[in-house]
């Protein structure tokens, strides 16, 4: 309705994005309370009315334009939308997935939340049974989801996805599919208006489509912040480390935002076999561009699958007298036996911290490890939904240097 009372945002929590989906309405519910309490005394002031009288106003406005009959609140209180639309999720003994709505959707702007990613045992309706799901389980959970809202009427489907599903599938290197693109294509084709992501994998995948919006986010600014007060980020030895070309434009943003210098690790590859392991990765050789000799280093990527890439480049930064290394990954999926690499790693004194984001649902046992930290990205969700809905600029959202830059003064 309202600019401070959303009434037509609802957002749909697939199973394997509850979790996050909890945290990112917790963060709107924040954003449009503040909203409503700045508007009421703003408006106060400006016409010498009592706030509480405001208040009341403000209300009676919601209700004259509301299509309700009844009651719908307090009058002296901001009214807290719900925002959770409730669904039930059924899954057959054949292994099918059912998505129902139990809330009217119709003529509503839905945001529906999925974590591909998520590990974590899943219980379904109606029984009590722990399912771990796949990454292709949770993207046919989505697509039934998906359809359930366009079934249902909702006005416009956009999705919440912070890890893009097979985003490192988006270039052709022999007879394979481009399965990152022609997955954007499906969802085009259900109707999806919009895609928001966290520092997805290749820049490529956003022109990829056609009438689909993929916004990509990033998670610089909360990542600095959770290791502010573990670590002095002003100190002049410290120096930002790419771990391969692809992340070298990333990494580049930390070291001029920070005012650091810059190295890279060229890393060649044999694309022929696969990574199976932090042990078993398709690196042959790896070699240091740039000096970080008595330095601390500071080292960001994408993804961590199953760590291959920050246990060489640890022991190549050792190697060439750096005396302390941090790493930093947006999406933390700890593939395979990788925490039990970096656990080793933390005991030979490879690392200081890992830090991650709370985008992907880890398992309690990860997040308590005294080397990982975890960074809140919720609240950028969150006012990427708001400024979504209400048809506002994504922009200021998608450059994080002025506040990192802030952050260093402080």
């Amino acid at each position: 309705m309202g600019f401070s009372k959303p009434t037509t945002l609802g957002v749909i929590a697939c199973p394997g994005g509850e979790k996050f989906a909890n945290e990112i309405i917790s963060h709107l519910k924040m954003i449009y309370q503040r909203r409503f309490e700045k508007k009421a005394l703003f408006i106060s002031k400006q016409y010498d009315i009592p706030r509480e009288e405001m208040i009341r106003r403000l209300n009676m406005v919601d209700d004259m334009n509301s299509h309700r009959v009844s009651p719908v609140g307090n009058a002296d209180d901001y009214r807290m939308p719900s925002f959770k639309v409730p669904t039930k999720n059924t899954r057959f003994a054949n292994g099918e997935i059912k998505t129902e709505i139990l809330h009217s959707v119709k003529g509503m702007d839905i945001f529906i939340v999925q974590d591909v990613e998520n590990r974590n045992p899943m219980k379904f309706s109606g029984s009590d049974e722990q399912v771990y799901m796949s990454v292709n389980d949770h993207l046919m959970n989505l697509f039934v989801t998906i359809d359930a809202a366009r079934q249902g009427g909702a006005r416009r489907v956009s999705l919440i996805l912070p890890t893009y599903p097979y985003s490192r599938q988006h270039k052709r290197k022999g007879r394979e599919g481009l399965t990152a693109s022609s997955l954007g294509h499906i969802f085009e084709n259900m109707g999806i208006d919009r895609i928001v992501t966290l520092d997805i994998h290749s820049k490529e995948i956003e022109h990829a489509f056609t009438t689909l919006t993929l916004e990509n986010l990033h998670a610089s600014y909360q990542i600095l912040r959770t290791l502010r007060p573990h670590m002095d980020l002003g100190t002049e030895d410290l120096s930002i480390v790419s771990p391969d070309i692809g992340a070298i434009e990333r990494n580049k943003f930390y070291a001029d935002s920070m005012k650091k210098p810059l190295a890279l690790i060229y890393k060649e590859r044999d694309y022929s076999r696969a990574s199976q392991s932090a042990s078993q990765s398709n690196i042959t050789n790896s070699r240091l561009l740039g000096d970080v000799e008595g330095k601390t280093v500071f080292m960001n990527d994408d993804l961590l699958g199953t760590g291959g890439t920050f246990i060489k480049a640890m022991k190549l930064l050792r190697e060439n007298g750096a005396k302390e290394f941090v790493g930093s990954v947006s999406l933390p999926l700890f593939s395979g036996r990788a925490v039990e690499y970096f656990d080793k790693a933390y005991e030979e004194g490879l690392f200081s911290y890992m830090i991650g984001t709370n985008a992907v649902t880890l398992p309690k046992e990860i997040l308590e490890r005294k080397w990982y930290l975890s960074a809140d990205v919720a609240n950028l969700f969150a006012r990427t939904i708001s400024r979504v809905h209400h048809n506002r600029s994504v922009s200021p959202l998608l450059d994080n240097s002025k506040m990192i830059q802030r952050l260093l003064k402080r």
